[in-house]
């Protein structure tokens, strides 16, 4: 079984050369791949764990990890890039595994009765987790970076800043979030641009403190935040926008996702889509599926733009903020780590190494691999008033 496993690195290391690491295998002993001190020292403590990574993939690998039966000294994204080369997502699993992850995907369903469940078991680990490590403002989504300098803070707010121009808000206008989150775009949208808003999610941790927050703000008559599923929203607004909820959605029911938008939309209305993407599509990472995100599914930008055109949603632009969110969770991750020690207080080991993964994974993602992040501007059929150039986002 080791000889399989030298064999896996040695090609692993042919695709990524400026990787150099070492693996530490269960029976004492020591290979060195690539050139170089090593940026990462991989230890397969035990047989059992190399045996479950061959049984399960990328599963295995995670939950011998979380257990602390694989350990990783040194830079754990540059061995997460290798999470992303099909050398390793195509080693054959057992069936076993296979009934088992195709069993995962399918109760990821994202029915009406699921869908709380599913974002409770994400959103909902405690609104004083997320304080630890991510800015001010709780936004959970990728940033935007005007300068190299900036703070997470300010990234934060320039991200609502640039949505607020992307939608050209104007005073009094109305506007939907869905899947606002702590609240964060809604009270930037109102204070800076003075428009009523909407917003909905389905984590109780959110709702109890985006109320709450917009209580202290003095914005309780300009904003409202309701535990409500996007499917169940009624009412029409002038302006619609959804920052990294999208991805909860789910394959089945996007189009579902997109005749609601239009049915909410005034006819003309501008709307935002701020959402992962990929290139190809590529089924969920069952490690992922199982114990981050629970019917997540991440759809290419072709399938986004033909189920917005199905429904006659007009995208009018596209932006992909790619090296932002590397950045963006490189923020979190180091802010994480600061606080690794109360967070393993709070939960225990197993919980502080699964989202160290996570969010090193979701580094290697972006810097490597073949994630992205869209912004996709659209219409409620044609708007013959949308601006010639993109100038007035960069004034």
């Amino acid at each position: 079984m080791r000889k399989t496993f030298e064999q896996l690195f040695e090609t692993l290391s042919g695709h990524a050369r400026d990787v150099s690491f070492q693996v530490h295998f269960w029976d004492g002993v020591k290979k060195s791949y690539g050139t170089g001190e090593p940026q990462f020292i991989l230890t397969l403590a035990t047989k059992r764990s190399a045996e479950h990574i061959l049984e399960s993939g990328s599963l295995g690998f995670g939950e011998e990890y979380m257990a602390g039966d694989i350990q990783v000294e040194g830079d754990f994204v540059q061995l997460l890039r290798f999470g992303a080369d099909s050398a390793f997502l195509n080693l054959p699993i057992g069936l076993k595994a296979k009934l088992a992850i195709k069993h995962l995907r399918q109760a990821s369903l994202n029915t009406l009765s699921r869908s709380t469940k599913h974002v409770a078991h994400h959103y909902d680990r405690g609104n004083d987790f997320y304080k630890l490590w991510l800015d001010e403002s709780m936004a959970y989504s990728c940033a935007y970076f005007r300068y190299e300098n900036d703070t997470l803070e300010q990234a934060q707010q320039q991200k609502y800043e640039h949505i607020c121009r992307k939608l050209q808000l104007k005073a009094g206008e109305t506007l939907i979030d869905i899947g606002c989150g702590w609240g964060g775009m809604l009270i930037y949208a109102a204070k800076h641009y003075g428009v009523r808003g909407v917003g909905c999610t389905l984590s109780k941790e959110q709702v109890e403190y985006a109320v709450d927050l917009v209580k202290r703000q003095g914005l309780a008559k300009e904003i409202s935040i309701v535990f409500e599923d996007y499917r169940k929203i009624e009412g029409t607004f002038d302006k619609f926008v959804s920052i990294g909820m999208f991805e909860h959605v789910g394959k089945q029911f996007i189009p579902t996702f997109m005749e609601k938008v239009k049915s909410i939309l005034n006819p003309g209305g501008i709307g935002l889509l701020h959402t992962i993407g990929q290139e190809l599509p590529v089924p969920g990472d069952p490690w992922t599926l199982k114990y981050i995100f629970p019917g997540g599914y991440i759809p290419p930008l072709d399938e986004i733009v033909r189920t917005m055109c199905e429904a006659k949603l007009i995208p009018t632009d596209v932006e992909n903020l790619r090296p932002h969110y590397a950045r963006t969770v490189e923020e979190w991750s180091a802010r994480f780590e600061v606080h690794a020690k109360k967070i393993e207080a709070m939960y225990d080991a197993s919980f502080v190494r699964m989202w160290r993964m996570f969010l090193s994974g979701c580094v290697a993602n972006f810097r490597y691999g073949d994630m992205r992040l869209y912004h996709v501007l659209f219409t409620n059929g044609l708007n013959n008033t949308m601006p010639l150039t993109r100038e007035h986002l960069y004034r």
